[in-house]
């Protein structure tokens, strides 16, 4: 049978326990890991996005977690557009070079 602290889920209010003691230098990344039995990334992961949500907090205009998450959408809906141009061009240039060839 699971102990309590096995049970326990981790929680936005737990993870960022845990960053605060990391950030504080109470505790490392590698002692949490294995403590608490976690991959040294994904306590990495909350780390990094803790230092995320902190440096939005301070901002003049904070932004919202929907603005956050709608401008990185874009971002990435660029960047795969930009890629599968580039794939095509890539394509038609493969082809036309294949139809010179022959």
């Amino acid at each position: 049978m699971k102990t309590e602290d096995e049970i326990k889920r981790w929680t936005a209010r737990r993870k960022s326990a845990l960053v605060l003691e990391i950030i504080q230098a109470k505790t490392t990344v590698a002692e949490a890991s294995r403590a608490y039995d976690l991959s040294p990334s994904e306590v990495e992961g909350w780390v990094d996005e803790g230092k995320r949500g902190m440096e939005n907090a301070l901002r003049a205009k904070p932004e919202d977690v929907r603005e956050q998450y709608e401008r990185q959408l874009q971002l990435l809906q660029q960047a795969y557009g930009e890629a599968m141009l580039e794939l095509r061009a890539r394509k038609t240039l493969q082809a036309l070079l294949d139809e010179e060839g022959k």
